[in-house]
């Protein structure tokens, strides 16, 4: 498989079935990962599970957070045929209109900031060339990211590192994003995303203040990150919601309270659907059967009553708990999720 990306207007189209869609993303038991790999359809599957066998396919991403429940693998699809490639460091596939990638990145001395730079200024560079300028979408994991006092903080540092590698920062055109801690002690930056053709319309949520506009108090570089992203109606993506956890202005809410957090930051969420309807009516008006979540919990003992909650939702939104770290200590469970 050539490591070059062009367009794959030209090559031949699958005939969809009834039920496709431009885009599809969607759990699965993990034995399907290999089946899911061989669809010439498939752009990305990220798997959790420890237990997960290696591949080379550039597809394939783990992200190693615990489970709850059966292990699943979370898949994302198109209607047409998919490149794939390896280019300087980088995993890619793209289809006519969606680019993702992803890489990794091992840290020197434990060093996060130089770590996010050089993965930023790596993707900005891939972005440059590949034909697929607009970030919509990344998503950032590294090992124990609250740790650190005051501006030494990890997850500060990394802020810092992330707007050093992109060189350029329009306020205006932020992607959505998530960034969340693992517990494996393994030092590794893994940051993977979506990009387009064409822009998409970033989105603010009237209850916080926008996460680039944060104060002082919250680091030397505030996270730069829209709360959520409509994307190109060409891609056929639903509206990307970033992380979210139980933040009202710029202030965490419900502090050593894990139930009272997930309540309010299921509010968020369901103030960003009603933010993207202002733009796109035709969204669903609720979290539901067109949603998929993932939902991180930082303490291992509360994972049972989250996931017991989550499927209690009205609409039964297709959902995965895993066991990670939220980007400030006392916050105890972060949600993102694909809506549409």
């Amino acid at each position: 498989m050539s490591s070059t990306i062009h367009s794959v207007a030209d090559a031949q189209v699958l005939s969809p079935s009834a039920d496709s869609a431009l885009f599809r993303a969607f759990y699965a038991p993990a034995a399907e990962r290999d089946a899911a790999l061989a669809d010439p359809r498939t752009l990305a599957v990220f798997g959790f599970s420890a237990g997960a066998a290696p591949s080379d396919d550039p597809r394939w991403l783990r992200v190693p957070l615990a489970e709850q429940g059966p292990a699943q693998v979370e898949i994302w699809q198109g209607v047409g045929p998919v490149q794939h490639g390896v280019r300087d460091g980088v995993r890619w596939s793209a289809n006519d209109t969606l680019l993702f990638g992803a890489i990794e990145i091992d840290e020197v001395e434990d060093d996060i900031e130089s770590a996010a730079a050089d993965a930023y200024a790596r993707m900005s560079g891939f972005l440059t060339s590949c034909g697929f300028p607009h970030l919509l979408r990344t998503w950032n994991y590294l090992d124990a990211v609250t740790e650190g006092d005051g501006d030494q903080e990890r997850y500060r540092r990394f802020c810092v590192g992330r707007v050093r590698g992109l060189r350029e920062l329009d306020e205006a055109a932020l992607p959505a994003a998530t960034c969340i801690g693992r517990f494996d002690g393994v030092r590794r930056l893994q940051v993977y995303w979506l990009a387009a053709r064409e822009a998409g319309l970033p989105l603010e949520n009237p209850r916080q203040v926008s996460a680039f506009r944060y104060p002082r108090q919250y680091g030397p570089q505030s996270p730069s990150f829209s709360r959520a992203l409509l994307p190109p109606l060409a891609t056929g993506l639903p509206l990307l919601q970033s992380g979210t956890a139980a933040i009202v202005g710029h202030v965490s809410q419900h502090t050593g309270s894990v139930m009272e957090q997930l309540e309010e930051t299921l509010t968020n969420l369901q103030s960003l659907v009603d933010a993207a309807r202002l733009q796109r009516p035709g969204l669903p008006a609720t979290l539901g059967a067109g949603s998929l979540l993932k939902v991180y919990v930082r303490r291992a003992g509360d994972m049972p009553a989250i996931a017991a909650r989550m499927a209690q939702l009205p609409g039964s939104p297709a959902f995965v708990v895993l066991h990670a770290e939220v980007c400030r200590a006392e916050l105890l469970v972060e949600i993102e999720g694909l809506h549409g």
